[in-house]
Protein backbone atom coordinates (compact mmCIF):
# COMPACT_ATOMS: atom_id res chain seq x y z
CA UNK A 1 0.00 0.00 0.00
CA UNK A 2 2.88 2.10 0.91
CA UNK A 3 4.30 2.00 -2.23
CA UNK A 4 1.64 2.32 -4.33
CA UNK A 5 0.92 5.80 -2.78
CA UNK A 6 4.33 6.67 -3.50
CA UNK A 7 4.07 5.78 -6.87
CA UNK A 8 0.82 7.38 -7.27
CA UNK A 9 2.09 10.86 -5.50
CA UNK A 10 5.19 10.35 -8.36
CA UNK A 11 2.93 9.85 -10.79
CA UNK A 12 0.88 13.03 -9.58
CA UNK A 13 3.76 15.10 -10.02
CA UNK A 14 4.99 14.21 -13.16
CA UNK A 15 1.58 15.01 -14.80
CA UNK A 16 0.53 18.11 -13.09
CA UNK A 17 2.15 21.65 -12.52
CA UNK A 18 4.36 23.76 -14.75
CA UNK A 19 6.99 23.39 -16.82
CA UNK A 20 10.52 22.94 -14.88
CA UNK A 21 13.41 24.21 -16.86
CA UNK A 22 17.35 23.14 -16.57
CA UNK A 23 19.39 25.63 -14.01
CA UNK A 24 21.45 27.43 -16.93
CA UNK A 25 18.38 28.93 -18.12
CA UNK A 26 18.13 32.45 -17.24
CA UNK A 27 15.60 34.59 -19.74
CA UNK A 28 14.78 38.82 -19.12
CA UNK A 29 10.87 39.35 -19.58
CA UNK A 30 10.27 42.58 -20.63
CA UNK A 31 6.74 43.49 -20.47
CA UNK A 32 4.30 46.13 -20.63
CA UNK A 33 0.12 46.33 -20.37
CA UNK A 34 -0.64 47.66 -23.50
CA UNK A 35 -1.09 48.86 -27.28
CA UNK A 36 1.41 52.46 -26.56
CA UNK A 37 3.49 50.81 -24.27
CA UNK A 38 4.59 47.72 -26.47
CA UNK A 39 5.07 49.42 -29.69
CA UNK A 40 7.73 52.49 -28.24
CA UNK A 41 9.17 49.03 -26.96
CA UNK A 42 9.17 47.36 -30.49
CA UNK A 43 9.64 49.93 -32.16
CA UNK A 44 12.95 50.93 -30.38
CA UNK A 45 14.19 46.99 -31.04
CA UNK A 46 13.58 47.33 -34.67
CA UNK A 47 16.11 49.87 -35.27
CA UNK A 48 18.60 47.98 -32.98
CA UNK A 49 20.78 45.29 -34.55
CA UNK A 50 21.88 43.39 -31.21
CA UNK A 51 18.11 43.43 -30.53
CA UNK A 52 16.40 40.43 -32.60
CA UNK A 53 12.95 38.51 -32.74
CA UNK A 54 13.10 35.14 -33.30
CA UNK A 55 9.73 33.38 -32.99
CA UNK A 56 6.19 34.75 -31.91
CA UNK A 57 4.42 32.21 -29.80
CA UNK A 58 0.73 32.89 -28.96
CA UNK A 59 -0.53 30.88 -25.88
CA UNK A 60 -4.02 31.05 -24.92
CA UNK A 61 -4.29 34.23 -26.54
CA UNK A 62 -1.10 36.11 -25.48
CA UNK A 63 1.92 36.55 -27.74
CA UNK A 64 4.84 36.12 -26.42
CA UNK A 65 8.31 37.13 -28.60
CA UNK A 66 11.16 35.13 -28.33
CA UNK A 67 14.92 36.70 -29.27
CA UNK A 68 17.77 37.60 -27.88
CA UNK A 69 19.32 41.61 -26.72
CA UNK A 70 22.72 41.61 -27.34
CA UNK A 71 23.16 38.26 -27.13
CA UNK A 72 20.85 37.43 -23.92
CA UNK A 73 17.69 35.41 -24.49
CA UNK A 74 14.66 37.98 -23.55
CA UNK A 75 10.43 37.29 -24.14
CA UNK A 76 8.84 40.31 -24.61
CA UNK A 77 4.79 40.59 -24.41
CA UNK A 78 1.63 42.37 -23.22
CA UNK A 79 -0.21 41.73 -20.06
CA UNK A 80 -3.36 43.38 -20.66
CA UNK A 81 -5.05 46.24 -18.92
CA UNK A 82 -5.54 45.67 -14.97
CA UNK A 83 -4.63 43.79 -11.97
CA UNK A 84 -6.76 40.53 -13.31
CA UNK A 85 -5.03 40.20 -16.66
CA UNK A 86 -1.58 41.47 -15.00
CA UNK A 87 -1.51 38.23 -12.62
CA UNK A 88 -2.98 35.61 -15.27
CA UNK A 89 -0.17 36.54 -18.02
CA UNK A 90 2.51 37.20 -15.34
CA UNK A 91 2.31 33.53 -13.90
CA UNK A 92 1.69 32.34 -17.23
CA UNK A 93 4.85 33.55 -18.56
CA UNK A 94 6.80 32.02 -15.52
CA UNK A 95 5.19 28.81 -15.96
CA UNK A 96 6.10 28.41 -19.74
CA UNK A 97 9.48 30.48 -19.80
CA UNK A 98 12.64 29.83 -18.36
CA UNK A 99 12.51 33.51 -16.85
CA UNK A 100 14.78 34.99 -14.00
CA UNK A 101 13.95 38.76 -14.30
CA UNK A 102 11.23 41.29 -15.44
CA UNK A 103 11.69 44.42 -16.54
CA UNK A 104 8.23 45.97 -16.70
CA UNK A 105 7.55 49.82 -18.64
CA UNK A 106 4.80 51.48 -18.81
CA UNK A 107 2.71 54.82 -18.44
CA UNK A 108 1.28 56.04 -14.88
CA UNK A 109 -0.78 59.03 -13.42
CA UNK A 110 1.34 61.36 -11.07
CA UNK A 111 -0.03 61.69 -7.99
CA UNK A 112 3.35 63.65 -6.73
CA UNK A 113 2.55 67.20 -7.48
CA UNK A 114 6.47 67.56 -8.99
CA UNK A 115 6.25 65.40 -11.54
CA UNK A 116 5.07 66.54 -15.22
CA UNK A 117 4.35 64.20 -18.38
CA UNK A 118 7.26 62.34 -19.93
CA UNK A 119 9.15 62.20 -16.43
CA UNK A 120 9.56 58.63 -14.71
CA UNK A 121 9.12 57.14 -11.86
CA UNK A 122 11.10 53.63 -10.61
CA UNK A 123 9.01 53.09 -7.26
CA UNK A 124 10.66 50.88 -4.84
CA UNK A 125 7.33 49.65 -3.31
CA UNK A 126 3.84 48.81 -5.11
CA UNK A 127 0.80 48.71 -2.81
CA UNK A 128 -2.42 47.78 -3.80
CA UNK A 129 -4.73 50.79 -3.10
CA UNK A 130 -8.39 49.61 -3.84
CA UNK A 131 -8.37 46.25 -1.66
CA UNK A 132 -11.92 47.39 0.53
CA UNK A 133 -14.17 47.22 2.59
CA UNK A 134 -17.11 49.40 1.65
CA UNK A 135 -19.19 49.75 4.46
CA UNK A 136 -22.35 51.93 5.83
CA UNK A 137 -22.23 55.04 8.01
CA UNK A 138 -23.04 54.88 11.86
CA UNK A 139 -26.51 56.50 11.78
CA UNK A 140 -25.88 57.37 15.92
CA UNK A 141 -22.50 59.52 15.08
CA UNK A 142 -22.02 61.82 12.14
CA UNK A 143 -18.88 60.93 10.49
CA UNK A 144 -18.36 57.67 11.59
CA UNK A 145 -18.91 54.02 9.89
CA UNK A 146 -20.18 50.63 10.76
CA UNK A 147 -16.92 48.33 10.75
CA UNK A 148 -17.34 45.15 11.11
CA UNK A 149 -15.08 43.08 14.01
CA UNK A 150 -12.93 41.85 11.80
CA UNK A 151 -11.69 45.16 10.12
CA UNK A 152 -11.44 46.69 13.56
CA UNK A 153 -9.12 43.78 14.75
CA UNK A 154 -7.24 44.21 11.38
CA UNK A 155 -6.94 47.83 12.11
CA UNK A 156 -5.37 47.63 15.43
CA UNK A 157 -2.41 45.14 13.68
CA UNK A 158 -2.10 48.25 10.69
CA UNK A 159 -1.47 50.31 13.51
CA UNK A 160 0.63 48.55 15.53
CA UNK A 161 3.21 47.37 12.16
CA UNK A 162 2.98 51.75 11.37
CA UNK A 163 5.68 51.41 14.64
CA UNK A 164 7.90 49.08 13.44
CA UNK A 165 8.03 49.79 9.29
CA UNK A 166 8.57 53.18 8.08
CA UNK A 167 7.07 52.12 4.86
CA UNK A 168 3.43 50.82 6.34
CA UNK A 169 0.66 52.59 4.80
CA UNK A 170 -0.61 55.16 6.83
CA UNK A 171 -4.22 53.82 6.70
CA UNK A 172 -7.42 56.71 6.91
CA UNK A 173 -10.84 56.10 4.99
CA UNK A 174 -12.25 57.72 1.92
CA UNK A 175 -15.17 58.05 2.74
CA UNK A 176 -17.33 54.45 3.03
CA UNK A 177 -14.43 52.59 1.39
CA UNK A 178 -11.84 51.53 4.07
CA UNK A 179 -8.40 50.18 2.51
CA UNK A 180 -7.69 46.87 3.27
CA UNK A 181 -4.60 44.04 2.64
CA UNK A 182 -4.38 41.60 0.13
CA UNK A 183 -3.77 38.17 2.11
CA UNK A 184 -0.92 36.21 -0.01
CA UNK A 185 0.33 32.80 -0.05
CA UNK A 186 3.43 31.40 -0.82
CA UNK A 187 5.85 28.16 -0.53
CA UNK A 188 7.07 27.29 2.96
CA UNK A 189 4.30 29.48 4.66
CA UNK A 190 1.93 27.50 6.38
CA UNK A 191 -0.69 30.16 6.40
CA UNK A 192 -1.36 32.86 4.13
CA UNK A 193 -0.19 36.47 5.54
CA UNK A 194 -1.54 39.97 5.05
CA UNK A 195 0.92 42.02 3.45
CA UNK A 196 0.76 46.24 2.47
CA UNK A 197 3.50 46.21 -0.02
CA UNK A 198 5.82 44.19 -2.27
CA UNK A 199 9.53 45.65 -3.05
CA UNK A 200 11.55 45.62 -6.18
CA UNK A 201 14.59 43.59 -6.31
CA UNK A 202 17.11 44.94 -4.40
CA UNK A 203 19.79 44.24 -7.50
CA UNK A 204 17.72 45.62 -10.28
CA UNK A 205 16.87 48.81 -8.20
CA UNK A 206 20.96 49.12 -7.52
CA UNK A 207 21.54 48.74 -11.71
CA UNK A 208 18.26 51.09 -12.41
CA UNK A 209 19.91 53.77 -9.96
CA UNK A 210 23.46 52.66 -11.71
CA UNK A 211 22.30 53.73 -14.98
CA UNK A 212 20.66 56.78 -14.07
CA UNK A 213 24.38 57.86 -13.07
CA UNK A 214 25.71 56.82 -16.70
CA UNK A 215 22.82 57.24 -19.27
CA UNK A 216 22.13 60.20 -21.52
CA UNK A 217 19.92 62.68 -20.46
CA UNK A 218 16.33 61.81 -21.23
CA UNK A 219 13.77 64.33 -23.40
CA UNK A 220 10.89 64.65 -24.46
CA UNK A 221 10.45 65.12 -28.27
CA UNK A 222 10.13 68.79 -27.80
CA UNK A 223 14.11 69.03 -26.55
CA UNK A 224 13.37 69.41 -22.55
CA UNK A 225 14.88 67.14 -20.05
CA UNK A 226 12.81 65.02 -17.91
CA UNK A 227 13.22 64.09 -13.98
CA UNK A 228 13.50 60.42 -12.93
CA UNK A 229 12.76 59.41 -9.68
CA UNK A 230 14.29 56.20 -7.70
CA UNK A 231 12.81 54.92 -5.15
CA UNK A 232 9.59 55.71 -3.03
CA UNK A 233 6.21 54.09 -3.72
CA UNK A 234 3.83 53.90 -6.09
CA UNK A 235 -0.35 52.06 -6.27
CA UNK A 236 -1.90 50.02 -8.08
CA UNK A 237 -5.66 49.18 -8.61
CA UNK A 238 -8.31 48.21 -11.05
CA UNK A 239 -9.36 52.14 -11.07
CA UNK A 240 -8.25 54.58 -13.69
CA UNK A 241 -8.04 57.37 -11.19
CA UNK A 242 -9.02 60.98 -12.70
CA UNK A 243 -9.84 62.92 -9.00
CA UNK A 244 -7.87 65.32 -7.55
CA UNK A 245 -9.48 64.31 -3.89
CA UNK A 246 -8.45 60.69 -4.27
CA UNK A 247 -5.18 61.29 -6.14
CA UNK A 248 -4.74 63.33 -2.39
CA UNK A 249 -5.50 60.28 -0.57
CA UNK A 250 -3.65 58.22 -2.46
CA UNK A 251 -0.32 60.71 -1.07
CA UNK A 252 -1.02 61.08 2.22
CA UNK A 253 -2.09 56.91 2.69
CA UNK A 254 1.01 55.57 0.41
CA UNK A 255 3.38 58.39 0.21
CA UNK A 256 2.76 57.32 -3.59
CA UNK A 257 4.92 59.22 -6.51
CA UNK A 258 2.66 57.22 -9.03
CA UNK A 259 -0.80 55.12 -9.75
CA UNK A 260 -1.73 52.50 -12.46
CA UNK A 261 -3.21 49.15 -13.06
CA UNK A 262 -0.79 46.38 -13.09
CA UNK A 263 2.73 46.78 -11.08
CA UNK A 264 1.75 45.46 -7.78
CA UNK A 265 0.14 42.34 -9.27
CA UNK A 266 3.22 41.55 -11.33
CA UNK A 267 5.14 42.28 -8.17
CA UNK A 268 2.81 39.71 -6.41
CA UNK A 269 3.96 36.75 -8.73
CA UNK A 270 7.22 37.66 -8.70
CA UNK A 271 7.37 37.40 -5.20
CA UNK A 272 5.63 34.21 -4.66
CA UNK A 273 7.79 32.94 -7.53
CA UNK A 274 10.95 34.10 -6.06
CA UNK A 275 11.60 35.74 -9.59
CA UNK A 276 13.60 39.21 -9.63
CA UNK A 277 11.85 42.74 -11.12
CA UNK A 278 11.95 45.99 -11.60
CA UNK A 279 8.91 48.36 -12.46
CA UNK A 280 9.60 51.69 -14.47
CA UNK A 281 6.43 54.20 -14.74
CA UNK A 282 6.58 57.11 -17.23
CA UNK A 283 3.84 59.76 -16.21
CA UNK A 284 1.31 60.25 -19.03
CA UNK A 285 -1.25 62.40 -17.03
CA UNK A 286 -2.04 63.67 -13.50
CA UNK A 287 -4.54 61.18 -12.67
CA UNK A 288 -6.92 63.93 -11.43
CA UNK A 289 -4.87 66.44 -10.32
CA UNK A 290 -5.17 68.60 -13.63
CA UNK A 291 -7.17 71.69 -14.87
CA UNK A 292 -10.00 70.03 -16.81
CA UNK A 293 -10.12 66.71 -19.10
CA UNK A 294 -7.73 64.18 -18.21
CA UNK A 295 -5.08 64.32 -21.71
CA UNK A 296 -3.49 61.16 -21.15
CA UNK A 297 -4.82 60.31 -24.64
CA UNK A 298 -2.16 62.23 -25.92
CA UNK A 299 0.65 61.79 -23.92
CA UNK A 300 0.68 58.12 -23.85
CA UNK A 301 3.17 57.42 -26.93
CA UNK A 302 5.84 60.42 -25.57
CA UNK A 303 5.60 58.84 -22.15
CA UNK A 304 6.09 55.17 -23.74
CA UNK A 305 8.96 56.67 -25.09
CA UNK A 306 10.50 58.46 -22.27
CA UNK A 307 10.32 55.07 -20.21
CA UNK A 308 11.64 52.72 -23.16
CA UNK A 309 14.91 54.69 -23.60
CA UNK A 310 15.33 54.37 -19.73
CA UNK A 311 14.49 50.48 -20.04
CA UNK A 312 17.07 50.41 -22.83
CA UNK A 313 19.59 51.77 -20.28
CA UNK A 314 18.76 49.10 -17.79
CA UNK A 315 18.93 46.70 -20.21
CA UNK A 316 22.62 47.61 -21.21
CA UNK A 317 23.88 46.98 -17.41
CA UNK A 318 21.95 43.81 -16.86
CA UNK A 319 23.69 42.15 -19.47
CA UNK A 320 27.22 44.08 -19.25
CA UNK A 321 26.55 42.72 -15.38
Amino acid sequence: MLLQCSLFSFAEEAQYGPRTFAEGEKWTAIVAAYTPEIKAIDSAFSKMDDAQIDRVVTIKGVKYQLGTYKGEPIVIFTTGISIPNAAMTMQMALDYFPIDKVIMMGIAGAVNPEFHPGDIAIPERWYFHDESVYVNPDPSEEGKFVLPDYYENALKAYKEREKTDPHAPKYKNYGFMHPEEMSVIKEGWDSPKQMPYFSVSENLFNIAKKTLKTIDTIKLPSGKPIQVVAGGNGVSGSVFTDNASYRKWLHDVYSAQVTEMESAAVGQVCFVNDVDWLIIRSVSDLAGGQEGKNVENVFDAIASGTGTKLLIGILNEIVAE
